[in-house]
């Protein structure tokens, strides 16, 4: 088994995705879910064609974390 971080971000008026660990497999849907059973088919199809191609499937190395940052107070102010 293989895994493959993929992102899913907004677009205007639809999502799009791809796999930072394959470049050039991308895919679109008009909603969050459709777009992600549209990467996933897409890298089952890219996964395909490396091994009808004898080529080796890349070795997953991204990955994701959420950072969080503080909001810093506006209404102290400090006279120099």
């Amino acid at each position: 088994m293989h895994r493959f971080l993929v992102v899913i971000e907004k677009a205007n008026n639809n999502y799009s995705a791809y796999s930072p660990d394959l470049p050039g497999c991308v895919a679109t849907g008009s909603t969050r879910e459709e777009a992600e059973k549209n990467i996933y088919e897409a890298i089952e199809m890219h996964v395909q064609g490396l091994l009808e191609d004898n080529l080796p499937i890349p070795e997953s190395e991204s990955f994701a974390e959420y950072v969080a940052i503080a909001e810093k107070s506006s209404t102290s102010s400090e006279v120099v």
